[in-house]
């Protein structure tokens, strides 16, 4: 486990270049050695073993636990009735009195688990449009590593991923203009 050479969890890490200055033998560093391997400490062996020993269902569960606990904070707090300045709030907001590029997504998600889908579009659009794309993401991810499925992945560009975030970026400026028609976008 130690001292071999990985890139990646899926493929070992390809031949060493033999252009590389040699390294001395040492009953320390592995033979062809780049560098001396590091000795875990007791907390990085710990979660190894952890690891090791787990069911492969473990982590998907854990992550659906998370999504589940955001889920119930949302139903529970209902912030479509709460004060602007209820706890917990937005740092940005309560510094410089800007909707930060989230600002709406608990309301949204409120609102999206009530089955209001133009209602939850009004208060973060992109939230309700991503929504699909990350539960597909998440199920064939889950799929994959709880049991074994596989299921075709979705392959998005670099160029529809910075397409993306800059329509985000250019969503979160405009939506803080305080003319029409962009007051239309304030939440």
């Amino acid at each position: 486990m130690y001292g071999e050479r990985v890139t990646s969890v899926d493929r070992p890490a390809s031949p060493p270049d033999p252009q590389t200055v040699p390294v001395p033998e040492s009953p320390h560093w592995p033979a062809g050695a780049a560098y001396a391997p590091v000795e875990p400490d007791r907390i990085t062996r710990l979660v190894l073993r952890l690891h090791a020993r787990a069911p492969r269902w473990a982590v998907p569960l854990a992550a659906v636990g998370c999504v589940g606990l955001g889920m119930a904070y949302a139903l529970l707090s209902d912030p479509t009735h709460s004060d602007p300045d209820a706890r917990p709030t937005c740092l940005l907001k309560l510094t410089t009195g800007l909707d930060c590029p989230g600002c709406g997504g608990t309301r949204a998600l409120w609102y999206v688990l009530h089955g209001d889908l133009p209602a939850a579009a009004r208060h973060h659009f992109l939230f309700v449009f991503s929504l699909p794309f990350l539960a597909y993401l998440f199920v064939t991810w889950a799929g994959n590593r709880a049991f074994g499925w596989r299921l075709p992945e979705l392959r998005l560009s670099p160029k529809v991923l910075g397409g993306f975030l800059a329509f985000w970026l250019a969503f979160s400026v405009l939506r803080n203009l305080p003319w029409a028609p962009f007051t239309a976008l304030y939440v």
